[in-house]
């Protein structure tokens, strides 16, 4: 299990900031709280359940995150928030959620991202696990949070999962260093949440590092931003709502049948789902090519 030595400051509170606390704090860790905002959600909370421990409320102290172990950010704030950004270039290490749970945990990860399908496609792959009779702890950006998660068999009488299913967004994915997948996909690509970044390039990059790692990545074909993310000699799966080539996912059309498919093999008519839309068919396409990935 991992270290923590030093003191790690949690910057951001609500409900991922309190799953963050909880995990750090039951490793033993020397947690100090920073939070921009003088009454954050999720504070009440803290108050309760913690009530000695220190919190820095209002506005981050740069001086406080430069003599930090590591920083523990809160999806909900930018990595390029001057002070976080000040103590990575000194060579701090800056995690979030997701970081922490690949430092804690050898149980494989299924992660799924995209700017839309996300929640539809984690929910498929998760009801598929459970029907196989696979332990399956889903969520991330989907609630429960992943340190939830943990959490839950970590400190329970609770058996370990098999896999972790987890939605995972952009802000979860800036702060990804070590996750290493055993499958991942990007299901589509539109311009989302500009606010944030500087233009869409800063925003693929941010998905991209689903694909750090050397799982099974389960790619679009239909999207050009998602397939400009394929590098070399990965393991790639691929899916389409076209014909799909020998060992790809896609549909097939006979008379007025359509039929999910692999290859050229019949695995599930359209007409049997329970979801509808264009949009959906793609969604059960990756997820089928996830849970084949997954044996």
């Amino acid at each position: 299990m991992v270290r923590l030595e030093g003191t790690t400051v949690v910057v951001g509170l609500g409900q991922s900031g309190l799953s963050t606390l909880r995990t750090l704090l039951a490793l033993g860790a020397t947690v100090i709280v920073s939070d921009s905002r003088a009454d954050p959600p999720g504070l009440a909370a803290l108050r309760v359940e913690f009530p000695d421990l220190l919190c820095q409320l209002g506005g981050f102290n740069p001086i406080m995150f430069r003599d930090a172990a590591r920083l523990v950010v809160s999806p909900g704030v930018a990595v390029k928030t001057p002070p976080i950004a000040e103590a990575a270039a000194m060579g701090i290490p800056v995690w979030g959620d997701i970081e922490l749970l690949a430092q804690l945990t050898q149980v494989p990860v299924a992660a799924i991202t995209g700017t839309n399908g996300k929640s539809t496609v984690t929910t498929l792959l998760g009801a598929m696990a459970e029907h196989t009779g696979v332990r399956a702890a889903v969520g991330g950006n989907l609630s429960p949070s992943a340190l939830e998660l943990w959490l839950h068999h970590e400190h329970s009488a609770v058996a370990a999962p098999d896999i972790y299913i987890l939605e995972l967004s952009s802000f979860q994915l800036e702060t990804t260093h070590s996750l290493n997948t055993r499958v991942s996909t990007v299901l589509n690509i539109s311009p989302d949440h500009m606010d944030r970044y500087d233009g869409l390039e800063e925003y693929i990059a941010a998905k991209q590092r689903i694909f750090r790692g050397n799982g099974t990545k389960v790619v679009n074909v239909d999207d050009p931003a998602v397939m400009t993310m394929v590098k070399p000699g990965q393991n790639i799966l691929r899916f389409t709502l076209d014909v799909p080539g020998e060992g790809d996912f896609g549909l097939r059309r006979e008379g007025s049948d359509t039929w999910l498919a692999r290859g050229s093999e019949r695995w599930i008519a359209a007409a049997d789902l329970q979801i509808s839309g264009d949009h959906n068919l793609a969604n059960a396409l990756a997820a089928l090519a996830m849970g084949h990935a997954l044996g």
